[in-house]
């Protein structure tokens, strides 16, 4: 069983809603391509493929709750400044998503349909609000009686703060949104941080990782020493990328934290961007570099005139099985969306 069955499989473990399996899907994507079972952030806490799903399931729901511990950003150091943008298209599209605003409503809605090994759709429907709140469900109907009965799910920090990085790259800083976003969950990879201070960083991830292998009765694997050069940019990088896309596929509607995200996107050295067409409409596609990603490949198509995804694909490394995420993103009015006018 490699890491995308797990993914597929969470639809059988009780308790994680679908923002907590999106969640869990990101960090299963990730937490296999990381060097060392390390706590980069609550959802990579150990290499996934090698636990069960019950495991998976409870480190999803038990996320918002640790994330709460997360540390913040600190200023970067030389080191750790960013790369200039390497992709002129993804700079020039935020600014043109920036320009054009964030459409009337209260709140933005993704509708996201997955497509596993056996082809079969899994939609998900997310609402997060202009105030922070956010609603799910798994049909329309079922994300209309969330909202008509107020039954929004958690906030959590982790969300808050890649909604504030993205929100910081749109208005100018990309330098310090960088860093933030990188450090959205934790900093255990020590960015920013004298090397003393990150070494420590690093020690005390690993031992709340072996605390939380030894709870679920897990081999607990021998202390690393804290990635550095071409292991750590990539580590570094993959965490750009992958906490960015959870404020996409979170709030995709809001033009600002879309435009902050493509301007983040921008500075990922090696991050190819193509021109493609969906369904008559004008794309590009964002190829992330598969080095980030421990070889696997994730394709992103973004429509090219407002940014908005369309469609994520998906190619597992060990397995080469290959899974599609479809989405259609909108802005809503809350008195709308309980009325059931979706």
């Amino acid at each position: 069983m490699d890491e995308m069955d797990l993914m597929k499989n969470l639809r059988d473990v009780p308790s994680p809603g679908p923002e907590a399996y999106d969640r869990a899907r990101t960090a299963l994507r990730t937490a296999m391509d990381e060097p060392v079972a390390t706590v980069v952030r609550p959802k990579r806490w150990f290499s996934w493929p090698k636990v069960g799903v019950a495991a998976v399931g409870a480190a999803a729901v038990a996320a918002a709750v640790v994330m709460a511990t997360s540390g913040g950003s600190v200023p970067a150091g030389p080191s750790d400044a960013a790369p200039q943008a390497v992709e002129a298209p993804l700079v020039k599209l935020a600014s043109a998503v920036q320009a054009a605003g964030t459409q009337p409503g209260d709140a933005s809605l993704i509708i996201n349909t997955k497509f596993g090994l056996d082809n079969k759709p899994d939609q998900y429907y997310t609402l997060y609000t202009d105030k922070g709140q956010q609603f799910t469900g798994d049909s329309a109907k079922s994300l209309a009686d969330a909202v008509a009965k107020g039954q929004a799910e958690p906030a959590t920090p982790y969300d808050g703060k890649v909604m504030a990085a993205a929100r910081l790259a749109a208005n100018g800083d990309v330098d310090k949104a960088r860093i933030a976003m990188i450090t959205a969950a934790n900093n255990a990879l020590g960015v920013g941080l004298s090397p003393a201070e990150a070494d420590k960083a690093w020690a005390d991830a690993q031992a709340e990782n072996a605390e939380m292998l030894r709870k679920h009765g897990k081999p607990v694997p021998a202390p690393k020493p804290r990635p550095t050069g071409k292991d750590l940019e990539n580590l570094i990088n993959n965490h750009l990328w992958s906490n960015a896309e959870h404020a996409l596929f979170a709030n995709a509607a809001d033009a600002e934290v879309r435009a902050g995200v493509l301007k983040l996107y921008a500075t990922i050295p090696d991050m190819i961007v193509g021109k493609t067409s969906v369904d008559g409409q004008a794309a590009l596609t964002l190829t992330a570099p598969p080095a980030i990603l421990g070889g696997s490949t994730d394709v992103l198509t973004i429509n090219a005139d407002n940014g908005l995804p369309i469609r994520e694909e998906i190619t597992s490394a060990e397995s080469s099985k290959r899974y599609v995420v479809n989405y259609k993103s909108s802005r809503v009015t809350l008195a709308d969306v309980a009325a059931g006018k979706i």
